[in-house]
């Protein structure tokens, strides 16, 4: 059998282009994205993120216009979080930041509704504007046990050495109940 050089670049060829596709799919999927270098940064602090993630999207009017960098803890214990915006963007000083949920399970991301003010945000300022994330098994918790305080559920008032599952937290909950 011979070997037809033709054959060969061919063979080459399509091998290189199936690793360009692999490395662009798997860019794709991870999320990475290069915006070039002076992006806008801003910083948003929420009392809740519920389970926002590091390189989930950041939309205007359900148009992706940046991503979270980065999410840490500030001083006054609630979550700093970190957008790396499209430098094109000229927001006012007013623009919101809501924590919302794609569909009813899924994934976070942040949503931000343009304000009217005269004066812009710069890179490195804060955003004031905040709603943290709505959190669904806290509202349906509020819903069965009627709590409109912080508290997960029956065991949440439990007197400290309890483990929570003793007879004694269910008839606490049933008078409850019955007093309602």
């Amino acid at each position: 059998m011979t070997r037809s050089p033709m054959r060969d670049f061919l063979v080459g060829l399509f091998v290189l282009a199936g690793l360009g596709a692999i490395a662009y799919l798997s860019f794709s999927v991870g999320g990475l994205s290069y915006n070039g270098p002076g992006g806008l940064k801003l910083f948003a602090a929420f009392d809740q993120t519920g389970g926002l993630k590091p390189r989930s999207p950041v939309v205007i009017s359900g148009v992706k216009v940046g991503q979270v960098k980065e999410i840490a803890l500030d001083p006054s214990f609630r979550a700093r979080v970190e957008m790396d915006l499209d430098n094109r963007l000229k927001l006012p000083t007013d623009t919101s930041a809501s924590i919302v949920t794609a569909g009813i399970l899924g994934d976070r991301y942040i949503s931000l509704q343009v304000g009217g003010d005269d004066h812009l945000l710069k890179s490195g300022d804060t955003m004031t504007f905040t709603e943290s994330a709505l959190i669904l098994e806290s509202l349906i918790g509020k819903f069965i046990y009627g709590r409109t305080g912080g508290g997960g559920g029956a065991s949440a008032n439990a007197p400290a050495g309890s483990s929570g599952s003793g007879g004694e937290d269910k008839s606490g909950g049933a008078d409850q109940k019955k007093g309602s």
